[in-house]
C-alpha cells in the first residue's frame, strides 16, 4: 500500500500508511510508547502482587489445580480484552480495554513468575531466568517489528495460520486438561513460533490498516503478542 498521493487530502479514518511521513512517525511512536507504558504498568502490578503475597497464592493455586487451565484463561482473556478495545467507540472504552488486558495478564502471569523466581533462588543455573526471558522477548519483538515495518513482504497470509493455530492451541490445551496430559517442550517451542508470526502480522496490520487515532487498540494488539512470546520463552527456560 502506497503513501497518500500528493494533492489528495488525508482523512482521519484512512490507514496510517496513507498519511504523510510525519503522521506515520507520530503514530508508531505513540503506539510503541503505549506498549512500553503497558509493560511498565505490568511490572508495577507484579511488584505489588509479590509484595502482598498474591503471587505466592497464585503459584499454590497452579500447583493444586491444572496449570493448563491458567494457560487457556490467558489466551481467552487476551482475546476478549483485545476485542473490547477494538470495538470500543470512545477513548475511555479503549483505555478500559487496555487496562483490563494489562491487569488480566498481570494476574495470570504472577503465579508462574513466582515459581520462576523461586526456581532461580533454589538453583543457581536458573538465576535471573525472568530477566533472561524478558530480554530475549524484547529483542525478538524489536527484530520482528523492524522486519515487519521495513520489508516489502506482505504478511497478511499469516492471518489464516494464526486463526487456525490459535484454535488448535486451545484444543490441545482443553485436551490436556481433560486427559491429564502435559503438552511438553515441543508445544512451547511451537507457540514461540506462533507468537513470532503474530508479531509480524500484527505490526504490519497496525501500520497498514489502523487509522491514526487507533493507537490504543494498536498498542493492545502488540502488547498481547509480546506477552504471549514472553510466556512461552519463560516456559522453555524453566524446562531446560
Amino acid at each position: 500500500m502506497s503513501a497518500q498521493p500528493q494533492g489528495m487530502p488525508a482523512t482521519p479514518t484512512m490507514p496510517v500508511v496513507d498519511h504523510p511521513r510525519e503522521v506515520r512517525g507520530r503514530f508508531m511512536a505513540r503506539v510503541y510508547g503505549l506498549v512500553m507504558a503497558g509493560i511498565a504498568a505490568f511490572i508495577g502490578m507484579q511488584y505489588l502482587m509479590f509484595a502482598y503475597g498474591f503471587a505466592q497464592f497464585m503459584a499454590e493455586l497452579i500447583v493444586q489445580t491444572n496449570w493448563l487451565l491458567l494457560l487457556g484463561g490467558f489466551m481467552v482473556v487476551s482475546w476478549m480484552a483485545n476485542n473490547l478495545g477494538i470495538k470500543a467507540q470512545t477513548r475511555a472504552g479503549q483505555w478500559g480495554g487496555y487496562l483490563l488486558l494489562i491487569g488480566a495478564n498481570a494476574v495470570l502471569f504472577t503465579g508462574v513468575l513466582f515459581m520462576a523466581h523461586a526456581l532461580g533462588q533454589a538453583d543457581p543455573a536458573y538465576e535471573g531466568i525472568i530477566s533472561q526471558a524478558a530480554w530475549l522477548s524484547i529483542l525478538a519483538f524489536a527484530g520482528l517489528s523492524f522486519i515487519a515495518l521495513t520489508t516489502g513482504k506482505d504478511f497478511s497470509f499469516l492471518r489464516g495460520f494464526l486463526m487456525w493455530g490459535g484454535v488448535l492451541a486451545l484444543v490441545l490445551i482443553v485436551g490436556g486438561v481433560v486427559f491429564g496430559t502435559g503438552l511438553g517442550m515441543w508445544f512451547s517451542v511451537a507457540m514461540v513460533g506462533f507468537a513470532g508470526a503474530a508479531i509480524l502480522y500484527s505490526t504490519q496490520q497496525v501500520y497498514r490498516t489502523y487509522p491514526p487515532e487507533a493507537e490504543i487498540p494498536a498498542a493492545m494488539n502488540l502488547f498481547s503478542s509480546i506477552a504471549l512470546l514472553f510466556w512461552y520463552v519463560l516456559q522453555i527456560l524453566m524446562r531446560r
